[in-house]
């Protein structure tokens, strides 16, 4: 598909670039050129392109397109537990109430139920998911039916998975489908026996590939590594050499500088997940200490069964508003920053450089924030709007891939949402039963 969008406001998120009024234009899966229309030159040179002829041109009448954002942690196969385990501390909500559940969720449950957050993320103008859950063939299927770009990764425990499952994803996930990757992690320190870590990190190291992990979401697993080992939980992965080619932890509640400092020195990014830490009462992550030491910091939603919403927007707001209430400064973590994590960000996080930004030769995957709307007027500062006073309301379009998906309030995917929504309450109901 050929794709001409024109009369809009862009924020490509590139360095140092404002946002300006022109036109992006859309060839099969990739950006081919994105300006004021009025730049003869460029204008001409992409044109001449092979037939080149518009399958739609698309008035935005002066609202923005913008990257899509990057959940970079989610486990969207808990859309099945969605406010049906809450109200619990960390601990008692996974042993008492998800894991056992869990255990009784098929492949194919997790495809079905998969596709249900598909259907909400696009609602969020989210284009890209970092997906830890337990049947990534199955997670991976319901991407490429619904569109959505998905990075995965290994939630290797004592319980279930393994490394020979980590290596079978790896080889066999990366490179099957444009829309799918997978990078080697694991659960959490405190479901891997000491053994069970190395044999991860020797793994990492023979791909030289980076590693994910949930790493001190609470205080008290921190206490827990260091009634283990003597270290906090960074510390001690560090030392058998999970880090050693960079990667990415969840949550980061509980880190301590010397472990900030570890992560600056390692390429290891921090996914924060404030919608989660706050309802499961983890904390509040130092996101002025990740900031003022140079870390990559990205957002995630968490799963639908500990947040319980996938939504962006409220994430990028808790982002903001818990620094300025853990820092009592009114000034921490400014909007844009909170911007530039959500989207350019959490691609480094997802190793998805490709669609980091709007700019020609890049990934096509792109939304339009609807700016006719009360919530985001005054045009004072879009950026800011965004992160403070906007909302899923605003995604008036999501592109995944060239694709348009979602659009003015309908989907464009294979399965009708009413067909989605009726398979997941017949697999919970199933399976509570």
């Amino acid at each position: 598909m050929n794709i001409r969008f024109y009369n809009a406001l862009i924020l490509t998120m590139e360095e140092d670039r404002h946002i300006f009024e022109g036109e992006v234009w859309v060839k099969d899966e990739r950006i081919l050129y994105v300006g004021s229309g009025k730049d003869k030159d460029l204008v001409s040179e992409c044109s001449k392109e092979p037939c080149l002829i518009w399958d739609e041109e698309i008035d935005c009448n002066g609202n923005l397109l913008m990257p899509g954002f990057k959940n970079a942690h989610t486990h969207s196969g808990m859309t099945l537990l969605r406010s049906y385990a809450d109200d619990l501390p960390l601990h008692s909500w996974l042993n008492n109430q998800v894991f056992p559940i869990e255990a009784k969720m098929s492949a194919e449950d997790i495809y079905h139920l998969t596709k249900l957050a598909i259907l909400e993320y696009l609602t969020s103008g989210i284009t890209s998911i970092f997906e830890m859950y337990l049947t990534p063939e199955s997670i991976g299927q319901a991407c490429i039916s619904m569109g959505m770009r998905c990075v995965q990764t290994g939630g290797v425990n004592n319980f279930s998975q393994s490394v020979e499952l980590l290596e079978k994803w790896y080889e066999e996930l990366n490179g099957k489908h444009p829309l799918l990757s997978f990078l080697p992690g694991f659960h959490a320190e405190y479901t891997c026996s000491k053994k069970l870590l190395e044999e991860i990190a020797a793994f990492a190291k023979r791909k030289k590939a980076p590693v994910y992990a949930h790493l001190s979401e609470t205080e008290a697993e921190v206490e827990g590594c260091l009634e283990r080992y003597g270290m906090t939980p960074g510390i001690f992965l560090d030392s058998l050499g999970m880090f050693d080619y960079g990667g990415g932890v969840y949550h980061g509640v509980w880190l301590t500088d010397k472990e900030i400092a570890l992560f600056k020195e390692k390429g290891v990014s921090v996914i924060t997940n404030p919608g989660s830490n706050t309802k499961l009462a983890s904390g509040i992550a130092p996101i002025s200490s990740f900031l003022d030491a140079g870390l990559n910091v990205a957002i995630g939603t968490d799963g639908p069964a500990s947040n319980n919403c996938l939504d962006m927007f409220r994430e990028m707001f808790l982002v903001t508003g818990l620094a300025k209430l853990k820092n009592k400064d009114a000034s921490a973590v400014d909007a844009a920053e909170v911007l530039k994590m959500a989207t350019v960000n959490g691609a480094a996080a997802m190793n998805l450089e490709e669609a980091n930004v709007l700019a020609k030769g890049k990934l096509a995957d792109m939304i339009m924030m609807d700016l006719h709307m009360p919530n985001m007027q005054p045009l004072n500062n879009i950026a800011k709007n965004i992160v403070y006073s906007g909302s899923k309301q605003n995604v008036k379009m999501t592109m995944i891939h060239g694709k348009i998906l979602y659009r003015d309030g309908k989907f464009f995917v294979p399965d009708e949402p009413d067909d989605i929504y009726r398979k997941a309450n017949e697999i919970i109901n199933r399976l509570k039963g």
